[in-house]
């Protein structure tokens, strides 16, 4: 691979790295329709240049999850509550079938390793450690998703699941003790070798995660002042705020 291979690799992924954290952001409730986001305040939080930013930002505008309004700059698109459900119930399709697939396929090794993440996840929730929880969470979701040995489904949820506001999901009230009960439902029927039951623990647990989220956002009062079919908003902020 050439320096110029190289570097491009490097940028594209930059690019990918900033559009996730704004789509968490955005996801999240720390900024939306209505409030620009500003590229240097992006990049000085994220350490990056400018470019990667914009590149992110031009590749979100082409999911139609950001807006350009020229002359002015970007701004997330209006996401209504019905969005948000839509987003988790394609999510909870996929996660349930692949825990379907899994329940199929597991190991006695890879129930041992779904255990020991969850004594992670639920060592990271006594202690209020926000990073070992969401990696202990991401760390079990994965192990799940290698054990159902079906890589097109998981491709495909990965596309859902990348609006999911991973980094800031410790800051949703609940969030954290919900996915540590949701689990033992999910673990008890990969135990069992049940796929419905495990197909059915793992829609009920992203949904639960979509309904946690929809609270967070209405007590943020994010629909409060706007027409959720088109957004009202025309003010400005920097693409951050007080953010956890």
């Amino acid at each position: 691979m050439s320096v110029g291979d190289q570097a491009l690799g490097r940028r594209r992924q930059l690019s990918d790295e900033v559009a996730a954290y704004v789509r968490d952001l955005i996801m999240s409730g720390q900024v939306r329709h209505g409030e620009f986001l500003r590229m240097e305040r992006i990049a000085e939080d994220l350490g990056v240049s400018v470019t990667p930013v914009r590149e992110a930002l031009l590749s979100l505008r082409g999911e139609g999850f950001v807006r350009l309004e020229p002359r002015r700059g970007f701004m997330p698109a209006p996401l209504s509550r019905q969005d948000v459900q839509d987003l988790f119930e394609a999510q909870a399709y996929f996660a349930g079938e692949l825990a379907a697939r899994a329940a199929e396929h597991v190991t006695e090794d890879g129930l041992a390793a779904l255990d020991r993440t969850q004594e992670q996840l639920e060592r990271a929730s006594r202690t209020r450690d926000s990073d070992g929880i969401e990696r202990a969470n991401h760390d079990f979701h994965r192990l799940i998703n290698l054990a159902a040995r079906s890589p097109k489904t998981a491709w495909l949820l990965q596309l859902v699941v990348r609006y999911a506001p991973r980094r800031f999901y410790s800051s949703i009230q609940g969030w954290d003790q919900a996915s540590v009960d949701d689990h033992h439902q999910v673990l008890a029927a990969l135990r069992d070798g049940d796929a419905a039951a495990a197909r059915q623990a793992m829609r009920t647990h992203i949904r639960h995660a979509g309904t946690l989220l929809i609270a967070h956002l209405e007590a943020q009062g994010f629909w409060d002042d706007e027409d959720e079919s088109a957004g009202t908003g025309d003010g400005e902020r920097d693409g951050g705020g007080d953010r956890p």
